[in-house]
């Protein structure tokens, strides 16, 4: 494959240049107010009012980004979001970057050691709250969220392979928890407000409640899988034009059966990018398009269209009584497979 450096089409240009606009807006807004109404009364310092607003926007962000999957699980209009969730990425760990850089100038820049030797070693008590070395929380968390942003490109994912890509970016979830320590007990030390606590809590458990609400929702769909031979779908008339119905064999992998004006196929629901779900997306000139990522199969083999070189599993599909039918032993691969037509059924 040939890989280039970034390439913006118009969706992702929007969705930067609003990223970013509402980024300027949050720091503007805190930065604005710490000095205009501090909540002690007293003025912060410009400087420190940039760290705390880069923190507080990165830390924001994050939760941003936590709850679109289980919110694109729950609801698809919010499909387009996880589209170009990897910006968001990267624009936080620049964010959670430009944090950790003006800490270390602000508060181990003037002393005979060098900045690290000098914030590392203001904390550390590891028995004492208050005395803990919160930074390395941060430190580390910051290491992780580096590690995904530079591997976010897909020429990491091709030659990293997608399940130890995968793997690597489920440490998110690590990054989040040393975050939640780090404000905890940093942050949190100097400004013992409830409300601060409440917010964090509030953040935390909303994320906790998104994704067991995702997982209940998949989790009950899955418990509907059949073992028949043959597995029933719907009706004809019950898949919109474009779009799919998805099913759970007994003892497999979801099948998305998508329909195209009179004709029906069927592909593995896992999108052989990042095991996106391909029967919540819809055909886009011709081609069933993942809505995660975009990556795009021909529904008649289970093929990415040329240059690219990805497939999936394909399906029998019959039409019996104006019912859809799907096989529950996929094809490899790429197996060209005859689409089940309405005409065809009617004209037996």
């Amino acid at each position: 494959n040939k890989y280039i450096w970034v390439s913006w089409n118009r969706h992702k240009r929007v969705y930067d240049v609003l990223l970013w606009l509402g980024i300027i807006a949050f720091l503007g807004i805190f930065i604005g107010v710490s000095q205009v109404a501090p909540p002690d009364g007293h003025a912060i310092d410009p400087m420190v009012g940039m760290i705390r607003g880069l923190g507080l926007a990165a830390f924001t962000l994050l939760h941003l980004i936590l709850a679109i999957g289980p919110l694109a699980r729950l609801n698809p209009r919010m499909a387009p979001l996880l589209y170009n969730r990897r910006h968001a990425g990267v624009s936080m760990f620049l964010l959670g970057l430009g944090h950790a850089l003006l800490t270390l100038l602000y508060y181990g820049g003037f002393g005979v050691d060098n900045p690290v030797s000098a914030m590392l070693a203001s904390n550390g008590s590891f028995t004492s709250l208050s005395g803990f070395p919160f930074e390395i929380l941060g430190a580390v968390a910051l290491l992780i969220i580096f590690a995904m942003a530079a591997t976010s490109h897909d020429f990491w994912l091709a030659n990293l392979s997608a399940r130890t890509w995968k793997w690597l970016h489920m440490l998110v979830y690590v990054a989040y928890v040393l975050l939640v320590g780090h404000v905890v007990l940093g942050s949190m030390q100097s400004e013992p407000s409830p409300a601060f606590l409440g917010l964090l809590a509030f953040g935390a458990g909303v994320l906790v409640c998104l994704h067991l609400a995702a997982g209940v929702r998949e989790w009950r769909r899955d418990r509907t899988g059949s073992g028949a031979e043959w597995l029933d779908v719907c009706a004809v008339d019950e898949i919109e034009d474009s779009r799919a119905k998805v099913v759970c064999p007994a003892n497999g992998e979801r099948i998305a059966v998508f329909r195209d004006g009179e004709s029906f196929s069927a592909v593995s629901n896992l999108c052989a990018h990042q095991g996106g779900p391909l029967g919540e997306g819809k055909l886009v000139d011709g081609c069933i398009t993942c809505p995660w990522h975009g990556y795009q199969y021909r529904p008649g083999d289970g093929c990415s269209p040329p240059p690219y070189t990805e497939k999936v599993e394909t399906y029998q599909v019959r039409i019996v009584d104006r019912r859809v039918q799907v096989s529950a032993d996929p094809n490899p691969p790429g197996t060209p497979v005859e689409p089940a037509r309405i005409a065809s059924e009617e004209a037996r």
